[in-house]
This record gives C-alpha cells, structure tokens and sequence, in this order.
C-alpha cells in the first residue's frame, strides 16, 4: 500500500493492499508490495492518489485512496488506509462510496542499516464495509487479518524487496499473497522498479499474477511523484486488464509541522 485494488472489485475480482513508503529501498507506494521502511519517529507519510483497475469490463477507480503512516520510533508504524471507490460499467449504473478501511502497525525487527538486510512483519485488519457499500458492490463483506513478512536487500546497484503474506478471512477462503519488487535509483531525483505480484484464494477467485512499473519523482521538499501501470500475465484467473497509480507522497517531520528535508531519505 497498498497499495491497493478496491475491496470492490471483488465484484471485479479482488481485493489487494497498497503498499507503505520505502525506507532505502523500493517497494511501497505505488507498489502492492509492501517492505520493512517506516517514517522515523515523529514523522508522517501521506500518500494520496487515484488507482485504476479495469477487469471483464468493469472498471474502478479509487479517487481518492487514501494512505496515512505515523511513525513510533525508529521501527514502527501506524497505518490507516481507506479509497472512495466510483465503479462502473457497460451494463449496470454508477456506483460509489467508501470502501474497506485498512489499519495496521509495522514493526521492522531487524535492521543491517542502509543496503543490508531489513525484516518485518505488518499486521493489518481489513473491516467490513456499509452495508449501503456492499450493496453496490464497491465493498468486501469482511472482515479479514492479513499477516505479511517483509525482507529488503541492496545487491549491486539493485534494490529488492520480498513480501510474502496470509489473509485469515472470518467468511470466504484464505489468501496468500506474494510480491517482489526491484529498482534503481538513476538520479537523486528518480527511481524506476519493476514489481511482480501474485495473489491466489484458496479454491476461488482471485488467482492472478500482475506485473508492473513505475517509479517515483522528487519534485521538491517534501513532495514525491509516485506512478505505476500494469496488467495480469501467467494464465491469470480474475484476470486485471489494466491498472494504474498516479499520485504525491507528502513527507512531513517534526509530528507533521514541517516538510522533510530534501536528502533525508
């Protein structure tokens, strides 16, 4: 977180998380894929975007999704994450409205410092939507827990990070979720990655795997370009036609009374 594909579109097909900002490393927003970075203590980071995702001719879009972290420490972080769905398609009317929230806490259990080795897990709960939200098909029943490990590693001029993860679902099947990230960082101001993404439901839908691109920009203190856009391959079931991320990190220190330094990541 995310990063993350509306709950709805389990009238799609699924539903993901979005993905945390990184650290020294390259998962995070605008990636699915999660990785061991947190803000640092005191600080937040604030991700706001539009996500689109377009599957069997439905189309949804998260405008805005909203990503909020908090850091406890050097090695915690408090998370809430929500989108307001609008879904649509050739043969049912326009749906909105707000979709399955996503609190969680991150805590990085070991930490090589920058380019070493970095663990850890991220607990995340995802509550049920309204029942006005489930009725138009833009939320999930829920609710579920998600427990996922993280590992990041720099190897030559690479950036990677793992994520391998479990949903415990109070109704509907288990999921497993994996994803790997890699990256360069080509300037001060750009990095390119590439992710890969596998999310497969015990016996049901969804059962796919995305691969993808993105990168993000430094536009100045305090402010980040985040963009990515992909699609299913490998034989996926639920396939994603098409998704997309487009949006700004705000990066705030001090508990959120200055903007981060430019260099401070």
């Amino acid at each position: 977180m995310k990063r993350l594909f509306p709950a709805a579109v389990a009238g799609l097909c699924c539903a993901l998380l979005p993905g945390l900002r990184v650290a020294h490393a390259q998962a995070g927003p605008p990636y699915i894929t999660n990785d061991p970075g947190t803000p640092g203590n005191g600080n937040w980071e604030i991700n706001l975007a539009s996500m689109t995702t377009r599957s069997a001719g439905v189309t949804a879009w998260q405008i805005p999704q909203i990503d909020l972290n908090f850091g406890l420490g050097d090695r915690i972080q408090l998370t809430y994450e929500i989108p307001y769905v609008v879904q649509g398609s050739s043969d049912a009317p326009q749906a909105s409205g707000w979709s399955n929230a996503y609190p969680g806490i991150k805590w990085r259990f070991f930490d090589q410092g920058a380019g070493g080795w970095q663990m850890s897990i991220f607990p995340q709960f995802e509550t049920a939507g309204s029942a006005s939200a489930q009725g138009k098909g833009i939320a999930a029943e829920g609710s579920r827990f998600l427990l996922p490990f993280e590992v990041a590693k720099s190897v030559g001029p690479l950036d990677l990070d793992f994520e391998a993860g479990y949903y415990f679902a109070h109704r509907g099947p288990a999921e497993r979720i994996l994803g790997f990230v890699a990256g360069h960082r080509f300037t001060p101001r750009l990095e390119l990655d590439v992710e890969l993404y596998n999310d497969h439901a015990m016996g049901a839908l969804p059962d796919f795997t995305t691969l993808a691109v993105g990168g993000r920009y430094r536009l100045g203190r305090g402010f980040i370009l985040l963009f990515m856009a992909g699609r299913s391959i490998a034989n996926s079931r639920g396939e994603i036609d098409f998704m997309s991320y487009l949006g700004v990190q705000i990066l705030l220190s001090d508990y959120g009374l200055h903007l981060e330094k430019e260099g401070s990541e």
